[in-house]
């Protein structure tokens, strides 16, 4: 259970970071950059819900 709530956190993480740092920094440089970083941000925290919730009935 711990290694999957430290995966969810890293990947929540990066996410965050993903948004903040597209909408705050990249987007003067390269607007489209930003919309994909966007897109990719909004894409994890489904993904990090699935790898916390992997085969629960199993212990770690």
């Amino acid at each position: 259970m711990r290694r999957r709530a430290l995966a969810y956190g890293i990947i929540m993480g990066v996410c965050v970071t993903l948004f903040v740092l597209s909408w705050t920094v990249v987007r003067f440089f390269s607007p489209p950059a930003a919309i994909v970083m966007s897109l990719v941000a909004t894409v994890l925290p489904p993904i990090a819900v699935i790898i916390a919730n992997w085969n629960p009935d199993r212990r770690d």
